[in-house]
C-alpha cells in the first residue's frame, strides 16, 4: 500500500484516505489481539509455575493444534472461534514455559525484566521497519522457513554433541531469524486484509514469544532448565 501523500494545495483522494484509514484500523485490531494474547501468556506463566516438564510437552502439542485450528477457522470466516483459539494459544504456551520462567525468576529476577525490555525494543524496531518499508518482502518466506529449520536442527544437535558456546550461538542466531520474521510479518500486516487479522496476530505473537525466550536465555547467562 502506497504511503498517503498530501499537499496544502491538493487534498488527499478519498479512495486513498479510506485505504489508509482501513490499514490503521487493521493495525490497531491486530496489535490489540497480540496484546491480549501476550496477557494470556503471562497469566499462563504465573498459573503453571509448578507444572512438570512432561506436562509442558503436552501443552506445546495442544498449542500447535491451536495454531492449525485458528488458521482453519479464519479461512472459513469463523472469526470468533479463531480469536478464541488465539487466546488459548497464548495461555497454553505460557503454561508450557512456566516452569522455565519460574526457574529464571528464582535464580535472577532481573533477567526477566531485562529480557522483557529488550524484547519490547527489539520487536518495536523490527516491526516499525517491516511496516514502514514499501518493499514487498513476501520473497523472504522460503528463506526464513529454511533458516528456522536450520536453527531447530542445530538445537537438536547441540543436545547430543558438545559444541562450544552452543547456547550463545543458538540465541543470537535465533534472534536474527525471529527478528527477520517480525519484519516479514509486519510487512504482511501492511499489505493484508481484515480477514487475515487473526493469523497475522498469531504470527506476531509467536515472534514476540520466541524473541523473549531467546533474550531471557542471554540475560540469564544461557542457563537451561
Amino acid at each position: 500500500m502506497s504511503a498517503l501523500k498530501t499537499t496544502a494545495a491538493q487534498p488527499a483522494l478519498p479512495g486513498r484516505a479510506t485505504a489508509h484509514d482501513q490499514a490503521r484500523a487493521l493495525l490497531g485490531q491486530v496489535m490489540g489481539l497480540v496484546a491480549v494474547t501476550v496477557g494470556f501468556s503471562a497469566l499462563g506463566a504465573y498459573l503453571g509455575r509448578d507444572l512438570s516438564g512432561a506436562t509442558g510437552l503436552v501443552l506445546f502439542i495442544a498449542a500447535f493444534a491451536c495454531i492449525l485450528g485458528l488458521n482453519i477457522a479464519a479461512a472459513k470466516g469463523r472469526e470468533q472461534l479463531a480469536i478464541g483459539l488465539l487466546f488459548a494459544l497464548g495461555l497454553l504456551l505460557g503454561l508450557a514455559v512456566a516452569p522455565v520462567i519460574a526457574d529464571y525468576a528464582n535464580a535472577d529476577p532481573s533477567a526477566l525484566w531485562q529480557a522483557s525490555g529488550a524484547t519490547a525494543a527489539f520487536v518495536a524496531g523490527c516491526g516499525a521497519y517491516g511496516y514502514a518499508t514499501r518493499r514487498d518482502l513476501s520473497s523472504w518466506a522460503r528463506t526464513l522457513f529454511w533458516a528456522l529449520l536450520g536453527l531447530i536442527a542445530f538445537g537438536i544437535v547441540a543436545i547430543f554433541v558438545s559444541i562450544p558456546n552452543s547456547n550463545l550461538i543458538y540465541a543470537v542466531a535465533g534472534l536474527g531469524i525471529f527478528g527477520a520474521f517480525t519484519i516479514f510479518d509486519f510487512n504482511r500486516l501492511r499489505r493484508s486484509t481484515p480477514d487475515a487479522a487473526v493469523p497475522i496476530a498469531a504470527a506476531i505473537f509467536l515472534d514476540i514469544f520466541n524473541i523473549f525466550l531467546l533474550a531471557l536465555s542471554l540475560f540469564g547467562g544461557g542457563r537451561r532448565d
